[in-house]
């Protein structure tokens, strides 16, 4: 089960994010398993219908629009979404991975397993 955290934890920990030196440690750990990660998002991107049909949809309405002003802002307001989906289900991703993580290191590794086993 997913821990609970109160308001003020999950502001403390966004605040921590504000320290270069930690979000660099983040960014190291998710350089990592980027491709991975960017497969992840594409299918939960996919199977929760985000860029569907209605994606194809918006996208021909925006590059269509009459005039050059409301064609810029419909293609500015159209990235910004799909931005804003991006991230919150990138978010959903990563909430998702570091839960499995916190799981996997409740349980026995499988290397020290091994290495017990050798033992014996």
């Amino acid at each position: 089960m997913t821990p609970a955290f109160t308001e003020a934890e999950l502001d403390a920990a966004v605040a921590a994010l504000e320290d270069p030196e930690r979000f660099r440690e983040a960014e190291a750990m998710v350089a990592l398993a980027a491709p991975k990660l960017a497969r992840v998002l594409a299918q939960a991107l996919d199977s929760g219908g985000w860029f569907a049909e209605s994606h194809d949809d918006a996208a021909a309405q925006a590059a269509s629009a009459e005039g050059e002003a409301e064609r810029l802002v419909a293609v500015r307001t159209l990235l910004a979404e799909e931005t804003r989906v991006g991230m919150l289900v990138g978010v959903a991703v990563g909430w998702a991975l570091a839960t499995e993580l916190t799981r996997n290191e409740a349980s026995p590794r499988k290397g020290s397993e091994l290495k017990d086993k050798e033992n014996e």
